[in-house]
């Protein structure tokens, strides 16, 4: 019998294919540095998360009062922050005057312990800071960036009443920097496709980094699978334990994404031109 996931994931495929993000009102955006590096997957003890890419070194950091941010609802936050940001042009967003509109703006579903992860995940990542380090050591130069995520932020929500509306809506205010970097060529994403993978962080990240990755390429490449668990994999201590989530976490985005062309080898991933995700207009 199909697992509903598998049949959550046919059913976008099918919308998707059907009527374009554009069309649909399903486009969204990502910023590209957090397309190529990313948050943690689970919890994590310490302040400080870095994701490696390449030439890319992606560090966050977090108040140890609060935390880093981490999982899936941290990356549809950033999914949610970057679309309001590129598409009112504004540093200032409004969430929304109750708990339960802005989660189903998320495409979560309100109740139960979903509500207290939103208010836990949003305060973390509303608290972070991102510095991205890209090196060139041919030429032996290194840029820093370093920006914080939020530079304030009123949350009127109620856990205990995720329905009650409040006189003043939730707003939070991105900061210059990270207004800028999320703003100046963002990658576009089809927000149905983050929906159909929100239960996994590792397939969210995989989907976006492909749409980005797969905009621009010319031709055959390999990523090798040690390169590839240094970006998305972390977590495992072992290389074969990262390639066998990773492939199983690929099979996923590969229904949402039935344009990307890729193979699976001993030696890593190899990506072929393909048709961008979201047409270029």
């Amino acid at each position: 019998m199909t697992s509903k996931k598998t049949r959550d994931l046919i059913a976008a495929t099918l919308a998707m294919e059907e009527q374009e993000a554009r069309d649909a009102g399903t486009l969204g955006f990502m910023g590209r540095a957090l397309c190529q590096a990313t948050l943690p997957h689970s919890k994590q003890s310490g302040a400080e998360f870095v994701r490696k890419n390449g030439s890319l070194t992606l560090s966050i950091t977090a108040p140890s009062l609060i935390g880093l941010p981490y999982g899936s609802i941290p990356r549809l936050l950033l999914a949610w922050l970057t679309t309001e940001a590129v598409t009112t042009k504004s540093r200032e967003l409004e969430l929304g005057d109750s708990m339960r509109g802005f989660m189903l703006d998320l495409g979560m579903h309100p109740g139960g312990s979903d509500i207290r992860r939103l208010k836990d995940q949003s305060e973390r990542l509303f608290a972070s800071r991102i510095t991205a380090i890209l090196e060139d050591k041919s030429a032996g130069r290194r840029d820093l960036r370093t920006f914080g995520v939020a530079s304030g932020a009123t949350l009127w929500w109620n856990p205990k009443i995720p329905d009650q509306r409040t006189l003043w809506g939730s707003t939070v205010t991105l900061t210059h920097e990270f207004f800028e970097e999320v703003t100046t060529s963002p990658v576009p994403v089809d927000m149905r496709a983050l929906q159909a993978l929100k239960k996994s962080p590792m397939a969210l990240d995989t989907y976006v980094w492909l749409t980005h990755r797969l905009s621009y390429l010319k031709r055959e490449t390999c990523i090798p699978w040690e390169a590839l668990q240094l970006q998305f994999g972390a977590d495992y201590g072992r290389l074969r334990d990262f390639k066998a989530r990773f492939i199983e976490h690929l099979k996923a985005v590969a229904l949402v994404y039935p344009q990307a062309q890729m193979d699976v080898s001993p030696t890593g991933l190899h990506l072929k031109p393909s048709r961008p995700h979201i047409s270029k207009k």
